[in-house]
């Protein structure tokens, strides 16, 4: 089935600068997370798929590679392969082509390296601001410690392919209008391995690699943001006897707080002051990450107002700099107010020059009025 266009997948335009596409693989991947769709079968599959979107077009080489060649650059590490519009389509490969029609000397299929492994991590807010330790459980193979990755019973060896001699490859001589031709392919016999397991090792079964569960320590360093990725060098599956291992990645989500917002380094939030506070100026307590501060409220503040506090946002990755917070505050309309506080007002509003009548929002209506436009950030 072939792969969505990785533009389409992230919802962005092919002339999107890295920010846009940075913020819309950030909105997707928190919509898509496994971690908040536990009901929803098709999300781990979306997620993979915004997440392969945006390694791809977050790399200036691969994004450029990929406008060229789409999903068939074969050496991107995307697409290609049987099914996907690359050389794999013609069944056994462009070098078996290659070497049908021009006689190449093919090539030995040898060990495979592993497989690498992704690792979805769930962290919150403040995880993220101080950075933290966390000891994983991963599902990983690893080398049978029986055998020592070779798939033979302790005490025997494997055997070289009597069909192909140990190279690996077959060659299968055809006739073709151009005369005879050589064919290489794997050979049949052996997969191309270039040897044969007579007696399997019992303990993997002639793999040469067992299941385990694989318990590491993994530090996340403070600034990081949903979409970073944590390369952990041979983590993932064991390669093929004797071949390197795979590479472990751990993908970072960071939840939503409940109290904080944030843009990139940047943090946002709301605190609400009363009128009183506003009209004649107060100094109050804003929460930080990194506790309370605090912050001077000047004499005529009107709802909607942001105040920042510079450098109390989240650190910078590799850096000793933070991003600033910013406060905007919401002046709160007072209720069930008695008669007499209701008077004080009327007064104030005579003062001021706030006159109620049918034609004219009055000065409570006005104060809601500001309060909610300054519930939505510009």
């Amino acid at each position: 089935m072939s792969k969505r266009d990785f533009y389409e997948v992230l919802g962005v335009s092919k002339n999107a600068s890295e920010d846009e596409i940075k913020k819309a693989y950030r909105k997707l991947a928190r919509k898509y997370h496994p971690d908040v769709n536990k009901d929803d079968p098709s999300a781990e599959a979306k997620f993979k798929e915004v997440t392969e979107a945006y390694e791809v077009l977050s790399d200036q080489e691969k994004r450029a590679r990929y406008d060229q060649f789409g999903h068939a650059d074969p050496g991107a590490g995307f697409g290609g392969g049987a099914g996907a519009g690359g050389f794999g389509d013609f069944g056994g490969g462009f070098g078996d082509i290659f070497d049908m029609f021009f006689g190449g000397g093919g090539r030995q299929r040898g060990p495979r390296r592993g497989a690498d492994l992704q690792y979805n991590l769930q962290i919150s807010l403040e995880d993220a601001f101080r950075g933290i330790e966390r000891e994983l459980d991963i599902p990983r193979t690893e080398e049978c410690p029986t055998c020592h990755g070779s798939g033979a019973k302790p005490g025997t060896h494997p055997q070289t392919c009597s069909v192909c001699r140990g190279t690996g490859m077959q060659e299968q001589v055809v006739n073709t209008p151009l005369g005879r031709m050589v064919n290489r392919r794997p050979c049949t016999a052996c997969g191309g391995d270039g040897q044969i397991i007579k007696d399997p090792c019992n303990e993997c079964r002639g793999e040469g690699k067992v299941k385990v569960r694989k318990r590491i320590n993994v530090k996340i360093p403070a600034g990081v943001d949903t979409g970073n990725r944590i390369r952990i060098s041979g983590g993932g599956e064991a390669g093929d006897k004797g071949a390197p291992p795979g590479d472990l990645y751990i993908v970072i989500y960071v939840q939503e707080h409940e109290f904080f917002e944030r843009d990139g380094d940047d943090l946002f939030c709301r605190v609400p002051i009363s009128f009183v506070q506003a009209a004649l100026g107060d100094e109050i307590e804003v929460q930080t990450l990194d506790g309370k501060v605090k912050l001077r409220i000047p004499e005529g503040t009107q709802t909607g107002t942001s105040f920042r506090l510079r450098g109390k946002g989240m650190p910078q990755l590799n850096s000793s700099r933070h991003g600033d917070q910013h406060v905007r505050v919401v002046v709160l309309t007072p209720t069930d107010l008695t008669e007499k506080q209701k008077d004080l007002l009327r007064q104030l509003g005579d003062e001021i020059g706030v006159k109620p009548n049918e034609q004219q929002k009055t000065f409570f209506e006005k104060v809601k009025d500001a309060a909610k436009d300054a519930l939505n950030w510009d």
